[in-house]
Order: structure tokens, then C-alpha cells, then sequence
């Protein structure tokens, strides 16, 4: 299946544009806003909330970030006056992490700093590893300054990861809150798993690793081995649709747009089944949903990182039934 998925990637790119762009649709909410906005809205009779992507990630100069901030207060503007329960998710080499970590660090604050103002969560993705520690100081930087709706995505591939999810729960306590998924960077054999079973292991133990810490935990992943063990998991330590989240004495009060300590997320176009299912039973679901003109690179980009997406991608579109939207 490896040697398939590199051949889809390899002879993808002479694809025509148009054709890459029919399978990019599934995926992306559209190259703006409006066309996002409007999908986000049919999506909410299904009971799903949003976490909002807009496209495009390591700039090549410090001024390319001024588009992406003004995008993103743009898109704060039209969740408040939308009434869209959404929040939203930015790539720190967007904002020019590895370009001026200072300025970076500004960028990333003045947006965290807007979506306070009304209660807007924001998610630090996880880029790859030359990245890893510098986001998770950024996030670690803003909390510190007050600023409490922040937090960052972890990849259950990361050897990494069980320290990371230690220290940064330590440090911030219950306001430490996670993005766990498998990591769609293949990274080296020296720092992460590379077997299928190895990260769905270490991805299982990091979930059990954050809620034990009493972090707010946001389980993502499309693999039906971790969403078995995540609802184990959960019902174990008293969790669940309709129960408060226990683990705090005093107890947390629930944040805007959250679940109670936990939630499931799915990105867009993948396992829509299995997420109304969830969400049906009572749990929280989220839908990841990127937008924007960078759809072709976004597409493209995780198709060389992973070839494994486009086993996947290939089987939906020749049996569209295992994998509504």
C-alpha cells in the first residue's frame, strides 16, 4: 500500500488542475470566507462545530504575515457576528516563526489578544519538528500573559510527546488544553514511531497521558482504533456526554464552546458517519475546515508528506459510501 500511495504522489502533480481541484473540494471549505461560511452553516444541523484553517503556511518574508492576520480577524469578525460556534486554528510559519520568532510571537498574540475579547478559542497547529519546541513556547508565552485561550496541537508519533503533555500540564494546569492526533509529518525514525501500530499505540497512551493530567483533551483522529480506546478511555475516568468533567477540585467551569473536558474532531470531508454518530450519542464533535486559494498547495503538500492520504483519498473517490461527508 506504501508503494501505491508514492505512486498516486508521484504522477498527482501531472494531473490537471481541475482534477486535483475535484478532489480538493471534498477536503477545503472553498477559497474564501463567504463559501466557508456558508458550508459551515448546512454543517451545523449536524450538530458539529468548527475549528476554522485558513490556508498557507511558511512564509517566505515577515511581511507575507499581514495578509494572514488580517484573514484571521476577518474571520473572528464573522464568527461573532455569524453566531457560528466556531473557533479557530493558525500555523505558527504562517505568522513567520522560522523567519523572526519575535515577530512571530507578536503575530500569534495580537490574534489570541482579538479572540479573547469574545471568547474565541485559538489552536497552535503542529508543524514539523523544527518547529515543535518553538510552539509550544509561543503558546506557553501568551497563557502566561493572561491570555487563556490558547493552546496547542500534539502529534501521538513524537517520542516526544508524553514529556511534552507532562510539562506543559504541569505548568499550566487545568488550563492546559490539547489538539492530540497522529501527526500527518513523517518524521525521522530517531524522533517519532513510523509503524502504523507503534503511532496508534503512542497516539492511545498521550490520550490517556492528557486526561489523566486533567487537560482539556480534543481527540483527533479518523482511526477507529483510537476513537475505541479514547471512548474506554473516557468512560473509565467517569466522562462522557452529560456527565461534568470530575477531575478538578474545585470543578472548572466549562469554557465557551467546549465540551466537558473532552472532545472528538474530524477534519473536513473524512468519517462523517463516525462524527454524526459521536455526535448523535451526546459527545462534542468538531469539524477541522480549512479554506482559502492555497488549496492546491495544501493538497499537494500533504500528499508528498504522507502518501498514506492518497490510499485514502483514491478509495473515497472510487467508493464515495465508506466515507460521507
Amino acid at each position: 500500500m506504501g508503494l501505491f500511495g508514492r505512486t498516486i504522489v508521484t504522477f498527482l502533480p501531472l494531473a490537471p488542475r481541475f482534477i486535483v481541484g475535484w478532489v480538493a473540494k471534498r477536503y477545503t471549505a472553498g477559497e474564501n470566507l463567504g463559501q466557508a461560511l456558508e458550508l459551515m452553516r448546512t454543517l451545523s444541523s449536524e450538530g458539529a462545530c468548527f475549528t476554522i484553517d485558513v490556508l498557507g503556511e511558511e512564509i517566505k518574508s515577515i511581511d507575507e504575515s499581514s495578509w494572514f492576520i488580517n484573514e484571521y480577524e476577518s474571520v473572528i469578525d464573522s464568527i461573532v457576528d455569524s453566531g457560528i460556534d466556531a473557533n479557530i486554528s493558525i500555523k505558527p510559519t504562517a505568522l513567520g516563526l522560522l523567519i523572526d520568532e519575535k515577530s512571530a510571537l507578536s503575530n500569534i498574540e495580537r490574534i489570541v489578544r482579538k479572540a479573547a475579547k469574545d471568547d474565541i478559542f485559538v489552536r497552535l497547529d503542529m508543524e514539523d519538528n523544527r518547529v515543535t519546541q518553538a510552539t509550544i513556547d509561543a503558546a506557553l508565552t501568551i497563557q502566561h500573559q493572561g491570555l487563556e485561550n490558547i493552546g496547542v496541537v500534539l502529534q501521538g508519533r513524537m517520542f516526544r510527546t508524553p514529556d511534552d503533555i507532562s510539562k506543559m500540564s504541569k505548568l499550566l494546569g487545568a488550563k492546559s488544553d490539547f489538539r492530540i492526533c497522529k501527526g500527518i509529518y513523517l518524521e525521522p525514525p530517531e524522533i517519532s514511531y513510523t509503524s502504523y501500530l507503534d503511532i496508534v499505540d503512542s497516539t492511545n497512551r498521550a490520550i490517556d497521558l492528557m486526561l489523566d493530567s486533567g487537560s482539556y483533551t480534543a481527540i483527533a483522529s479518523h482511526d477507529i482504533p483510537v476513537i475505541e480506546h479514547a471512548l474506554k478511555s473516557l468512560e473509565s475516568r467517569g466522562l462522557g456526554p452529560g456527565k461534568e468533567d470530575s477531575r478538578h477540585n474545585p470543578p472548572v467551569p466549562m469554557r465557551k464552546g467546549k465540551g466537558p473536558g473532552y472532545e472528538f474532531q474530524f477534519l473536513l470531508g473524512v468519517r462523517g458517519n463516525i462524527r454524526r454518530d459521536l455526535s448523535n450519542k451526546g459527545h462534542r464533535t468538531r469539524i477541522y475546515l480549512p479554506y482559502g486559494e492555497k488549496w492546491y498547495e495544501y493538497g499537494m503538500r500533504r500528499l508528498r508528506e504522507n502518501p498514506g492520504v492518497a490510499v485514502h483519498v483514491t478509495k473515497s473517490l472510487f467508493m464515495p459510501w465508506t466515507n460521507r461527508r
